[in-house]
């Protein structure tokens, strides 16, 4: 399993791979959105939480349709499939690679794209946290999305129809935490329901998007 890591996140690193795709993406929207909706400090403030979290689960949408498409289209996800590492595994580190590669960074960046958009100081913290802890969800969810549309044609858009919708939850208690943070509230409860929708995720999707290879392996 450490094999398949390793190799995925060399896959992810070349170019093409989707490492900086997702960066990029987020930088674009951290400078478009102060030139659509003005310089306003007030009106970036109130909309910054927001605007970060839905950048970074479009951020992290990107790449998700290379998961499983990729190893599908060259047999490896056959090979796979036959190998003594369990499926669910395999899922489990090929999300566990799109999270390093994707999340991680977006995590980190955010606290500089929120000066950006006047992001209040005492909102930093959380929305690094509320990344951390809710973007792990994001790749597994994803994960989940990609085993169900491997090997269709135009998966990829099927993959965001289905992929976003269970996007909601996470998103909606990930920015109400760096909202409730900003405004001096208390967000630690929002920050336990992320944690808790990515544990949950973690538990049992696994098993879902493997029993979706395998029907699609057929």
């Amino acid at each position: 399993m450490t094999a398949l890591l390793i190799r995925d996140l060399r896959l992810a690193m070349r170019a093409g791979g989707g490492f900086g795709l997702g960066l990029g993406f987020f930088l674009i929207l951290a400078v478009l959105v102060p030139l659509g909706v003005g310089p306003d400090t007030g009106t970036l403030a109130l909309i910054a939480p927001g605007i970060l979290w839905v950048g970074a689960l479009l951020a992290c949408l990107l790449s998700l349709d290379r998961l499983f498409a990729l190893d599908h289209e060259d047999g490896s996800l056959d090979l796979l499939a036959t190998s003594p590492i369990p499926l669910e595994g395999v899922v489990a580190v090929k999300a566990l690679a799109h999270w390093l590669t994707t999340g991680l960074p977006l995590a980190l960046a955010a606290p500089v794209l929120g000066i950006l958009l006047n992001l209040p100081g005492p909102a930093f913290a959380p929305l690094m946290l509320s990344l951390l802890l809710g973007t792990p969800a994001l790749s597994v969810i994803g994960a989940f999305g990609a085993a169900l549309t491997v090997g269709l044609k135009r998966g990829g858009l099927l993959m965001s129809l289905l992929v976003l919708p269970l996007y909601v939850p996470t998103l909606v208690f990930g920015a109400q935490a760096v909202s409730r943070a900003a405004q001096g509230l208390d967000g630690s409860t929002a920050l336990l329901l992320t944690a808790g929708i990515t544990a949950g995720s973690a538990a049992l999707l696994p098993f879902a998007a493997a029993f979706a290879l395998r029907i699609n392996l057929r």
